[in-house]
């Protein structure tokens, strides 16, 4: 397993009080110099090439981001660039790209600690802090390494409209995405399947605000489980954001330090049984820097340790996502009619 990650993900700057602050890369900074001193494999990021971008951003996109560079500009209501904003957001999709590229090459887990973040940032536009998007930009590269299959699961409290758009007619990229909802950025309902070609490859989980570990747990076990191993995936890229924690200032949710090792446990399993173990993570959201730092260091440990022994079902109310839960196989079974959902809509096994 490797850790991509760079010191220089310091040098993008918010205004103060903002949200993505400049803590977030020194918690991500401080995760892998531990991951190091006990030996683990951490490597700097390269940078995006242009032609890298191009296979999800719009051409102009791309060049008004590069306009911004020695500028600290407002790009919208929450998205921001500073002087050295544009080279960062060059290595954060870098680091994207490494990640799954090592994971293809050897079979073994790799993650990508970056900022900023990516998943909102649409194929014309930065959005949602996030100027390209890093997760999007590396299932593009799978695609072109030859994989025909690619999944991205999205665990992020909020929803990752941009990948969603970016992949929304290609059936050869199965988007899954967990976010609470009514929510930031207002995309991610029950029936936002896809369109063309790509009909039934978008499956969203729109929980409830205050939906915890064992909502989470039920939502992987009842749907996400049997779908991406249905897809039959060649590589997993998970959007890994932690802003679902119970103390996140920006989520609604419950979502527990031990719910986010359990859910990468999930995802972990997915890909061990579908692609050989070929898994890249990518950092997202996660705005409170001690839950952060543990979340990060949790996964890290997961991704490490292997493929966990036990696959018990976390105990718990999954009210929300027992409510949710017949509707989304509903508009997914007319795309997936051999599907078996399990545990619809009681508890899962």
């Amino acid at each position: 397993m490797i850790l991509v990650s760079s010191e220089r993900f310091v040098e993008h700057q918010t205004p103060e009080g903002h949200p993505e602050q400049v803590a977030r890369a020194e918690v991500m900074t401080e995760v892998s110099r531990r991951w190091a001193q006990s030996g683990g494999d951490v490597r700097a990021p390269r940078r995006a090439t242009r032609d890298e971008l191009a296979r999800v951003h719009q051409a102009d996109h791309i060049d008004k981001i590069a306009a911004t560079a020695g500028q600290r500009l407002r790009l919208d209501a929450d998205t921001y660039t500073s002087t050295e904003s544009y080279e960062v957001a060059l290595e954060a999709a870098g680091a994207a790209l490494m990640a799954v590229e090592h994971t293809l090459a050897t079979g073994a887990p790799a993650m990508a600690l970056v900022r900023p973040p990516g998943h909102h940032a649409e194929a014309g536009r930065a959005m949602g802090f996030c100027l390209f998007n890093n997760v999007a930009v590396a299932a593009a590269a799978a695609r072109a390494a030859g994989c025909d299959r690619v999944a991205v699961i999205d665990y992020d409290v909020h929803h990752g409209n941009g990948t969603q758009w970016m992949f929304y007619d290609d059936p050869s990229v199965l988007y899954v995405s967990l976010h609470q909802y009514p929510f930031y950025p207002g995309t991610g309902a029950v029936t936002e399947t896809g369109r063309d070609d790509g009909t039934g490859f978008t499956v969203n989980v729109p929980l409830e605000a205050g939906a915890g570990d064992a909502d989470y747990d039920q939502a992987m076990r009842a749907l996400v489980v049997p779908v991406v191993t249905a897809f039959d995936p060649q590589v997993i890229l998970l959007s890994a954001g932690y802003d679902a924690h119970t103390r996140d200032p920006l989520g609604g949710m419950q979502v527990s330090t031990e719910g986010f090792a359990s859910l990468t446990a999930h995802v972990q399993r997915l890909a061990d049984t579908c692609c050989a173990g070929r898994l890249a993570a990518v950092t997202e959201g996660g705005y409170d820097m001690t839950a952060l730092g543990e979340c990060l260091t949790a996964t890290v440990r997961q991704l490490a340790d292997g493929r966990p022994a036990s696959e018990t079902a976390t105990p718990g109310d999954t009210s929300r996502i027992d409510r949710v839960l017949p509707a989304i196989q509903r508009a997914l079974t007319p795309h997936w009619p051999a599907l078996e959902f399990r545990g619809s809509p009681l508890r899962g096994a």
